[in-house]
C-alpha cells in the first residue's frame, strides 16, 4: 500500500474539521469542539465501554444513570458487583461489566483513583482495550492516538477503496488513519478522533450513506466510483451456530422468584440469573423437586450463537436460592433471564 498524497491528506482533515466545528453532536460525556476543558477521562471511558455494543441513543440513558449512581471512578470502584451487573442489564456483553469493575477497581487501588494519562498507561489496566485507551488518551487527555472503531474503519475503507475485506482489512486501515491523523499542533486530538466517529455513525453510514452531505465527498474515491456502500469489503457471514436449553422459573408463596449465582467464568459470569441447564449439552436438572409446567419457549441472540431456552414454572421453595422480588429481577436479570421471566409470568 502505498502513502495517500500528503496534500490529500491535508485537505481531507481541514474540511472534516471545519464540518465538526458546525456538526458536533452534544452528548453527555462530550465538550463542545474548541473548547478548552477536556473531558473527564471517567466519563469518556465509561461511554466507550457503552458504545461498543450499542448505539448512542441506546446507551445515553445507561450512562446518565450510571453516573448520576456513581459520579467518579473511586464511587464505582466501590459498587458492589451485583449493583453494576443489575445496571449494566440490557447494554449485553456482560464481560464488558466485569471488565468495568476491573479496572476502576485498578484505577483506584494503584492509580489513587486518577487515570493514567498516556495511551501505554491505559492499555496496562485491565479489560481496557487498545480503541478504548486510544479515545480516552486523545479525547480526555489531548494525546495523538490512532482511535478505529467500526466507523472509523468504514471511513478510511471508504475514502480509499480498499478492497481487502474484514477482518483481514484491520491493519491496512489502520495504517490509513495513522496517516490521517494529524499532530496536535494542528487540530485537537480529542476533536479530531469524535470528528471522524460523528462522521461515521451519521454520515459515512452502513447503508444509504449521506454522500450529499458528506464534507469528504469530493475526496472519496468509493463516492466517485459511484457504488460506495459497497465499501468496506466483508467475507461471508457464517450462520450463528443454535443452542436449546431449559430454564427453570421457581416462584414462593410470596410470589418472590428464586434465582442463582452464575460461575464467575463464562458467559454472563458472576451475574445472578435463573437456573438453568447446559446450553451445549442439555446436561442438569431442575434446582428442586416440583411440579414443573412447560410455559413456552424463549429465543435470544448472543454475539456468537442463538439460544432457545425452554421455560418451565413451579412454585415451591429452595433454601439454596436467592429470592428477589419479581419487579426487581425484571429490572436487573440478565435480558435472556428476563424474557424467561416474563414468559413464565403470562
Amino acid at each position: 500500500m502505498s502513502p495517500p498524497d500528503s496534500d490529500r491528506l491535508a485537505a481531507i482533515r481541514s474540511a472534516l474539521m471545519a464540518w465538526y466545528a458546525v456538526h458536533a453532536r452534544a452528548l453527555p460525556w462530550r465538550m463542545p469542539p474548541g473548547s478548552p476543558q477536556r473531558t473527564d477521562p471517567y466519563r469518556v471511558w465509561l461511554s466507550e465501554v457503552m458504545l461498543q455494543q450499542t448505539t448512542v441513543p441506546h446507551a445515553t440513558p445507561y450512562f446518565q444513570a450510571f453516573i448520576a449512581r456513581w459520579p467518579t471512578v473511586g464511587a464505582l470502584a466501590a459498587a458492589p458487583d451485583e449493583a453494576v451487573m443489575g445496571a449494566w442489564a440490557g447494554l449485553g456483553y456482560y464481560a464488558r461489566a466485569r471488565n468495568l469493575l476491573a479496572c476502576a477497581r485498578a484505577v483506584a487501588r494503584e492509580h489513587g483513583g486518577v487515570f493514567p494519562d498516556t495511551e501505554d498507561g491505559l492499555r496496562a489496566l485491565p479489560g481496557l482495550g487498545a480503541y478504548t485507551a486510544a479515545a480516552v488518551a486523545a479525547i480526555a487527555f489531548g494525546r495523538r492516538a490512532v482511535v478505529v472503531d467500526g466507523n472509523v474503519e468504514r471511513v478510511m475503507a471508504r475514502l480509499f477503496t480498499v478492497n481487502t475485506p474484514l477482518p483481514k482489512a484491520r491493519p491496512e486501515l489502520r495504517a490509513l488513519a495513522d496517516a490521517l491523523t494529524p499532530e496536535p499542533e494542528a487540530f485537537d486530538p480529542g476533536d479530531w478522533a469524535q470528528a471522524l466517529m460523528d462522521l461515521g455513525s451519521r454520515i459515512c453510514r452502513p447503508r444509504s450513506p449521506l454522500c450529499g452531505t458528506c464534507p469528504l465527498a469530493g475526496g472519496c474515491q468509493a463516492w466517485a466510483s459511484g457504488t460506495p456502500e459497497v465499501w468496506p469489503k466483508k467475507l461471508a457471514k457464517v450462520p450463528k451456530p443454535r443452542r436449546e436449553g431449559v430454564v427453570w422459573v421457581l416462584l414462593d408463596e410470596a410470589g418472590r422468584v428464586g434465582l442463582l449465582k452464575r460461575p464467575d467464568k463464562g458467559l454472563l459470569g458472576g451475574m445472578l440469573g435463573l437456573p438453568t441447564s447446559g446450553w451445549d449439552t442439555g446436561e442438569g436438572g431442575p434446582p428442586v423437586a416440583a411440579d414443573w409446567r412447560d410455559v413456552g419457549t424463549v429465543r435470544h441472540v448472543f454475539t456468537h450463537f442463538e439460544l432457545a431456552l425452554t421455560v418451565m414454572r413451579a412454585e415451591g421453595e429452595a433454601a439454596n436460592m436467592i429470592w428477589r422480588e419479581v419487579a426487581e429481577a425484571g429490572a436487573t436479570l440478565p435480558t435472556v433471564f428476563r424474557k424467561a421471566l416474563m414468559r413464565a409470568l403470562a
